[in-house]
């Protein structure tokens, strides 16, 4: 075996010998090789003598330097210019003058080799005084603008700042005021509480809550009659007593106070169980009226709309804020049949004359009974107006920018205010508001007229058949103005909570609760075990 491997062996190397054999001989087409050539020394020598010569050449090194200088002085003005154009500086020389510099530098880098042949002692020469004039030139530029530029920078840099902090702002103003919605559709502890316990109270005794017969008296229309739409007890309550205690003659005036199912029996309960100096009281609920329906009523049927309903009730945060102008109006309140009831007051009242409408966020401070006395001049409504200046105007309830509001209405036309109204019935009757309500709540079904809420549609209706009356039988704004004057509010006859700030929630303002507290029935057993705070 070992034999044989030295044969394989032996026949491998027998090419590689051939080649080499090939290789080592020389060539007939070339002259033989100097032998000197031959000696390692005289091929080295040369190679090591370039290479010092390259790394020892101070011509070399220094154009290194002098294209290394230029080439950041280039970087710098093109630097420059570019920031100039940013902060569009006013004077526009600066902007060229770095572009030019920057171009100068460019062109000397391009040129800065030295021609072939030529000595290049002078080359480098001009090309150093080149460079050393246009590096002086941008240093002294620079000095000049660097003032400009740096006050420029911080101007820019504030602008930054204050746009970064109105954004801010705006976002927290939006997710405020979709807070303060929140709060204002809250039901407090307290407020549910008492709820709770007067409907405990009308399950444990229906007997003694039963509806008595209709007496006379709430359909006398010689009487001083008032009609309260509400589901709150608590606050309906208040404009009760507020109303009787300051009547010259409670016996007079009759109180039709409307909810809806849900809170009748509380409702009951609470005005069954305090003497009203011999004031009427009727409680009902709006599905009493049965001719409230949805083939009557546009309100109830656009309830029945997918669209609307969405609108109402996805109150997401994103959502919300997107029209944060009339974000209020997305309050489920204003689909509420209550809030609609105020336009069908002839057929829910149809022996009456005469009535008085107050919201349940009103507190009464005198007899009402001048009221009664008014000369309406065969107006609708009784109501203060409350546009001063260019504010509380009809263009900023209503989409003038639709031709049939454009058309009917003066987009300066006075503003007035629901919470105390007036309303001679028989007007109302002649001049046939509710029909005039119904076409004009049918034709906004889209929310293209007005943006929702019963307000605008009320302007519309008693456009030109509503009577001012005195400031001083209604001031508003106690849930949103804190700088109300005392002295107004002592004066006025009706004060009103208009606004999200309502004295009966936690974000009320202190310095106009007390004027409601004074008519919350504290000793009462159900509030006092409810822990509402004096």
């Amino acid at each position: 075996m070992a034999n044989q491997g030295r044969i394989l062996l032996s026949l491998l190397l027998v090419p590689f010998l051939f080649l080499l054999l090939l290789s080592s001989s020389p060539s007939p087409s070339q002259p033989d090789p100097d032998p000197q050539a031959l000696d390692p020394t005289q091929t080295r020598l040369p190679r090591r003598s370039i290479l010092a010569s390259l790394k020892s050449d101070p011509l070399r090194a220094r154009a290194d330097l002098l294209r290394k200088q230029a080439s950041d002085h280039a970087a710098l003005a093109a630097a420059y210019a570019s920031y100039a154009r940013k902060l569009k500086l006013e004077n526009s020389k600066q902007v060229r003058l770095f572009a030019d510099l920057s171009r100068n530098f460019s062109s000397l880098l391009l040129h800065s080799d030295p021609k072939p042949g030529s000595d290049p002692d002078p080359d480098l020469l001009r090309l150093e005084r080149s460079v050393k004039t246009q590096i002086r030139s941008a240093r002294l530029l620079v000095a000049e603008a660097k003032d400009s530029f740096d006050n420029q920078l911080k101007i820019q840099k504030l602008k930054d700042t204050i746009f970064a902090v109105n954004e801010q702002l705006s976002k927290a103003k939006k997710a405020g005021a979709f807070s303060s919605l929140i709060a204002a559709k809250s039901i407090p502890r307290s407020l549910h509480c008492l709820s709770m316990r007067l409907m405990e109270e009308r399950i444990a005794r229906p007997e003694r809550y039963e509806r008595p017969e209709t007496k006379p008296e709430l359909e006398d229309p010689k009487l001083y009659h008032y009609a309260i739409f509400s589901d709150n007890v608590l606050a309906a309550s208040v404009v009760l007593n507020s109303a009787v205690a300051n009547s010259k003659d409670p016996s007079r005036h009759v109180f039709h106070v409307v909810t809806d199912r849900m809170n009748l029996g509380a409702m009951q309960v609470m005005f069954k169980l305090k003497d009203y100096k011999g004031a009427h009281i009727e409680v009902k609920s709006f599905e009493d009226y049965t001719f409230l329906n949805s083939s009557y009523v546009p309100v109830l049927r656009q309830l029945e709309s997918a669209n609307l309903q969405k609108f109402y009730y996805e109150n997401k945060l994103e959502n919300a804020t997107k029209d944060t102008a009339n974000m209020k109006f997305r309050n489920p309140k204003y689909l509420s049949m209550l809030n609609h009831l105020r336009f069908y007051l002839p057929e829910m009242y149809p022996k009456l004359h005469r009535i008085l409408f107050l919201d349940d966020d009103i507190v009464v401070q005198r007899d009402l009974t001048g009221l009664w006395e008014v000369d309406m001049d065969g107006k609708v409504n009784g109501a203060v107006e409350t546009c001063f200046g260019s504010f509380h105007r009809y263009w900023q309830y209503m989409n003038f920018s639709h031709p049939l509001i454009k058309e009917k209405f003066n987009p300066n036309a006075c503003g007035w205010a629901y919470g105390m109204n007036f309303f001679d019935l028989d007007a109302w009757r002649k001049e046939k508001c509710t029909e005039q309500y119904h076409y004009w709540q049918n034709l906004n079904e889209n929310r293209t007229l007005w943006k929702l809420g019963t307000l605008p549609p009320g302007l519309i209706t008693f456009y030109s058949t509503t009577k001012p009356l005195d400031k001083s039988w209604h001031v508003l704004g106690l849930g949103y103005n804190p700088s109300i004057s005392m002295e107004e509010i002592k004066n006025a006859a009706v004060v009103h909570f208009n606004g999200n700030m309502k004295p009966w929630l936690d974000i009320g303002m202190n310095q106009f609760r007390p004027l409601w507290t004074k008519y919350v029935d504290y000793d009462m057993e159900f509030i006092h075990q409810c822990n509402f705070g004096a």
